[in-house]
């Protein structure tokens, strides 16, 4: 329903243009919004209106009219002073519209849910997509934005006002209490994908990770885009968890193990490994292996980085061979262990799901 912020504000505006005093009382005769000043009791007088078949009538000098949302009665206006009876039905019609439009945007935002969780048959979906003008043929994309928080409505808020303006093209979906859906025309990804998360980590102060799939031009392949999304998403969870934009065209080799059947992952550590050498390192080796592969099994970088002795490294990457058999040090060697350990975060975040 729309906010009484927004109508109060219309009553507001219209009564700095034409003067007369702009009353708005819902159908249980509270006042919703005046600028009358004190608000007298007027709850007999608007029950016994809407009880009443007219649209309007008088009541003393106060001008009364109907407010319908879906067809209910739910406001009242009270007009009064100074052409009254014309800023009246000037309110109520820009009410209207406003409540009409709503609606509609509301109508979109439940049709594009649906399309995005494959719940209508081609046939509906072109109808209904033909009956709130929303294109077809238009290259359109999905992002999904995660929060760490537990009521999303704060990033709701900020991303309706980013991308549901008057005259937009873009939807934004709640989903469920973290995750809200994003579908925006164009395939600039990377650019929109940081633009979200920038804005909702910069003014609301909210931790969020963002997904998206590959462009579509087909409102019915959207879905697909979405499910895209929540891979990348997923696969980005186990993979790539310091990264907070995600693509589903960028997930390298994460995307080939996710997919691999769990039995086999435990096959290829029990050929790798004679034993469970992950749970036996410490977090200072595992942060010695990272920024190892991420210098490119550069030694006096990683070295210099991690500000310890060149001499230092060559120990504990000796150790390291001792404990796995394996010498990162050796390019074969190396991508076998970051496969592995690839693996092994894999079955560990599969595990913790299942159990």
């Amino acid at each position: 329903m729309i906010s009484a912020r927004i109508l109060g504000k219309t009553l507001q505006d219209l009564h700095n243009i034409t003067g007369s005093l702009l009353t708005l009382v819902n159908r249980n005769g509270e006042t919703v919004f005046t600028c009358a000043g004190k608000s007298s009791d007027r709850t007999a007088s608007v029950h016994s209106f809407i009880e009443s078949a007219a649209d309007t009538m008088y009541v003393g000098n106060d001008f009364y009219l109907k407010v319908t949302d879906n067809d209910r009665i739910e406001y009242v206006v009270i007009a009064s002073g100074e052409n009254a009876e014309m800023s009246g039905r000037i309110a109520v019609s820009e009410l209207q519209s406003i409540l009409t439009v709503s609606h509609e945007r509301s109508d979109r935002n439940h049709f594009m849910q649906n399309v995005l969780m494959d719940n209508m048959l081609p046939v509906d979906l072109r109808d209904e997509a033909r009956r709130l003008k929303i294109h077809n043929d238009v290259i359109r994309t999905v992002f999904l934005a995660e929060t760490s928080e537990i009521d999303n409505a704060p990033a709701l808020q900020i991303l309706k006002a980013m991308y549901t303006t008057s005259g937009s093209t873009s939807f934004v979906c709640s989903l469920d209490a973290t995750h809200i859906a994003i579908v925006v025309e164009g395939n600039d990804l990377e650019k929109q994908a940081f633009t979200i998360a920038d804005t909702l980590n910069t003014e609301a102060m909210i931790s969020v990770r963002v997904a998206c799939g590959e462009p579509t031009d087909q409102l019915a392949h959207l879905s697909q885009c979405y499910k895209e999304a929540q891979l990348a998403m997923e696969v980005g969870r186990i993979f790539l968890p310091d990264r907070h934009v995600l693509s589903y065209a960028k997930l390298g080799i994460g995307r080939l193990i996710y997919q691999l059947p769990l039995n086999l992952c435990k096959v290829f550590l029990n050929e790798t490994f004679e034993h469970d050498v992950f749970s036996e390192l410490d977090d200072e080796t595992l942060l010695t292996i990272r920024n190892f592969f991420e210098n490119d099994l550069n030694i006096s970088e990683t070295a210099r980085q991690l500000f310890i002795h060149r001499n230092t490294l060559v120990y504990r990457l000796e150790k390291l061979q001792k404990t796995t058999g394996l010498d990162i040090r050796k390019f074969d060697e190396a991508m076998t262990f970051k496969i592995a350990m690839m693996v092994y975060d894999y079955v560990q975040h599969m595990e913790e799901k299942e159990g």
